[in-house]
């Protein structure tokens, strides 16, 4: 996919960074809170493909330490959701169409499997927790923020791959939405959340028939739909 590339240094004050929602815990290492914090950056959009960042604009935007910063960069690069532009610059991977097809292939069939064992462990309480927060999922497309849909988005997602006790296929599916999820912001803020569908009501019907092939393929569906969004944007352009 291509994106205009520009090279900027974040400007984000700490304060602002702070009061920002995210699923930092507290009380972790200071490398470990920057690796978090940074990773959600990329994972909901907040740094757009193709844009350089400088390492110090890092620093500044979340308030740490040099060290710490230049450690979670080297973690996210070996992860693939950063690459090096030199002088001290970074930035998110644009993605291929040829990308675009691989994501549709891993993400599909690692969340089918997901979805599926998630099904056979789902309890009421699980249910409880996934329709709530599908609730406000619907509310952040009624208010038009795409922020608060990426992140409401994923937790259903996250939330159904704790429920798999499937660890591994697990930190899998986080990898591959780690190289998705900055492009898909880059979409839905083009487009608008009024044209984003999902298939969350029909796998949690699913569930609660016990019928976890057909979650699985709701939930497989609804990853195709996202891919499919941005390819066609790409085709668009």
């Amino acid at each position: 996919m291509y994106f205009p590339k520009k090279s900027y240094k974040v400007r984000v004050v700490k304060e602002d960074f702070a009061v920002k929602e995210n699923n930092v815990p507290a009380g972790l290492p200071a490398h470990e809170t920057v690796y978090r914090a940074l990773r959600e950056l990329i994972l909901f959009g907040e740094l757009t493909p193709g844009s350089a960042v400088t390492i110090q604009g890092l620093v500044d935007t979340l308030g740490a330490g040099m060290t710490p910063v230049r450690e979670a960069i080297r973690r996210l690069t070996a992860e693939g959701a950063l690459v090096f532009q030199g002088n001290r610059r970074v930035c998110v991977p644009v993605l291929t169409q040829a990308n675009l097809d691989e994501l549709a292939y891993a993400r599909a069939a690692i969340e089918r499997q997901l979805v599926y064992l998630a099904a056979k462990n789902i309890t009421v309480a699980d249910i409880a927790i996934l329709r709530s927060i599908d609730t406000a999922l619907d509310q952040s497309i009624a208010r038009g923020d795409v922020g608060a849909y990426l992140r409401r988005n994923y937790e259903f997602h996250k939330t159904l791959y704790d429920v798999a006790k499937a660890p591994i296929l697990a930190h899998l599916a986080d990898g591959l939405w780690l190289r998705f999820g900055p492009s898909l912001r880059v979409i839905c803020g083009r487009l608008g959340t009024q044209s984003l569908v999902d298939q969350h009501k029909q796998a949690i019907q699913a569930m609660i028939a016990n019928n976890p092939t057909a979650a699985a393929d709701a939930m497989a569906a609804d990853v195709g739909q996202g891919i499919d969004q941005v390819t066609q944007a790409l085709k668009q352009k």
